[in-house]
């Protein structure tokens, strides 16, 4: 009887000390690039000082910071677009009636748009957009920010979608028929009653949107176009020549935009009464 009380805390030691490596084998390279992100020197690979001089020079050099801003902008084109549409569908997934089928139908198709290679997505669209744009007569499709806005949605869609099911499924239908009961249209219902419990999600997935969009690289190298590069494809250019510490300060930056948005999503999620393995839930869609 001894022997097993032993025997699990070795187990659990072993587990615990193999989590540590684990989280150690993933954050490790993160951690690397802010350290050099405070390097002086030319090169990044070349650790000769410690300074902010990286920040300076990445914060005002007009080419950087022009990809930045077209990242942001179409970032936010798609956190807009995305949640508008995923709203839809997860809340008509969450309300569906039972033995429908179209909402099986729905599932798997986003499940296969989130399970394509993106690179597979990339060639597929890069073809649509010019026939769009060129023979289409549609000039919208020939502007940049306009592709990588609707490239990023096509795959954003599917992840806001699922978060706003996973929120909607909780809640229990017999809110929105007291509204209806008490006199209340459909539309007022959705406006007043729904829309406000979908809320934290529809918050979550725009945001889930918004830095998967920042963070868009495979998608982003097919459909840019000159003057709209975004910043990982600039970022994949660079490294090609010589990565310069300015790139890892400005890759800090916008990791650190990114860790804010999604500490943004989950303090939502908790103050709407959420417990943290439903914020996991929510945040993972399921």
């Amino acid at each position: 009887m001894a022997e097993r009380p032993a025997r699990r805390n070795t187990t659990d030691t072993l587990l615990r000390g193999w989590g540590v490596i684990v989280f150690i084998f993933l954050f490790l390279p993160i951690a690397v690039i802010v350290i050099y992100s405070f390097n002086n020197g030319r090169l990044l690979a070349s650790f000769d000082e410690f300074g902010t001089d990286a920040y300076f020079s990445g914060l005002s050099n007009n080419v950087i910071i022009a990809s930045v801003m077209t990242s942001l902008k179409a970032a936010a084109g798609t956190a807009v677009l995305a949640t508008i549409l995923g709203t839809c569908g997860g809340i008509a997934l969450a309300r569906a009636k039972k033995g429908s089928k179209w909402p099986i139908v729905l599932t798997a198709l986003l499940a296969i748009t989130l399970v394509t290679p993106e690179i597979v997505d990339g060639i597929s669209m890069l073809p649509w957009f010019v026939t769009l744009g060129v023979d289409g007569g549609m000039g919208m499709f020939n502007n940049g920010l306009f592709r990588l806005v609707i490239a990023h949605t096509a795959f954003s869609t599917a992840i806001v979608t699922f978060i706003i099911r996973a929120r909607m499924s909780g809640i229990d239908r017999s809110l929105e028929e007291a509204a209806e009961d008490l006199g209340a249209t459909k539309w007022r219902s959705f406006r007043d009653v729904t829309l406000p419990l979908a809320g934290p999600g529809i918050f979550a997935g725009a945001l889930m949107a918004f830095t998967l969009s920042l963070d868009n690289t495979i998608l982003s190298s097919f459909v840019q176009q000159p003057g709209y590069t975004p910043w990982p494809v600039y970022i994949f250019s660079a490294v090609r020549v010589a990565l310069r510490p300015e790139v890892a300060a400005v890759s800090v930056v916008m990791l650190a935009l990114t860790l804010l948005a999604l500490l943004s999503v989950g303090m939502v999620l908790k103050k709407s009464g959420n417990s943290s393995s439903d914020i996991v839930k929510t945040m993972a869609g399921s």
